[in-house]
């Protein structure tokens, strides 16, 4: 499971560093290659499972080789330079002037919508969600924890604000991906 893993982070990086490179809304769609390859090649993303899984050293795995992907992915994007970098230090600079509770809400937003779009791309095999699901979290101005990581890493752009900032997102996304299981209990 490490390397699938692994190679979920490499895809949201790849859909994250999509969004840099063009911003916007087409960066917005276009981020959407990254939940797309990882529905399509059923690799484990944390903010896919942290919704259906009870094994938490188990997801925690997951979010580590997530974030591992990431990272590869964040220091191409820092190494090539030019506007994407540019894009992922003005991203990170307004992530960290919004303080933990509006961080933490926005996480929460993205982990719901995530969640959702996989949950009913597995119900219904239509990539339709996962379409509309990525564009919509990023345009609404939500995080996404595993995406992120590509953007802090660009960025270069660490001081003690990350110290907060990190953990609150990805307890947000984790609240976020469990609104569904909350509201609708399975039934027994």
């Amino acid at each position: 499971m490490n390397r699938e893993s692994l190679l979920a982070g490499i895809l949201i990086g790849l859909g994250a560093y999509g969004y840099l490179a063009l911003g916007g809304i087409p960066g917005a769609v276009i981020f959407a290659f990254g939940l797309v390859g990882v529905v399509l090649s059923g690799t484990p993303l944390y903010t896919g499972r942290a919704g259906v899984m009870t094994d938490i050293p188990a997801l925690v795995r997951i979010w580590l080789f997530n974030v591992l992907g990431c990272v590869l992915i964040g220091l191409l994007v820092l190494s090539l330079g030019g506007e994407p970098m540019e894009r992922a230090r003005s991203v990170v600079e307004g992530r960290l002037v919004q303080g933990p509770w509006r961080a933490f809400l926005r996480a929460v937003g993205c982990g719901l919508i995530i969640d959702l779009s996989v949950w009913l791309y597995r119900e219904s095999k239509s990539l339709v969600p996962v379409l509309f699901g990525v564009p919509l979290f990023i345009l609404c101005g939500f995080y996404h924890s595993i995406a992120d990581v590509v953007y802090l890493v660009a960025a270069w752009h660490w001081d003690s604000a990350i110290l907060w900032y990190y953990p609150i997102i990805v307890l947000g996304n984790y609240a976020g991906c469990n609104v569904r299981r909350v509201v609708m209990p399975r039934k027994g």
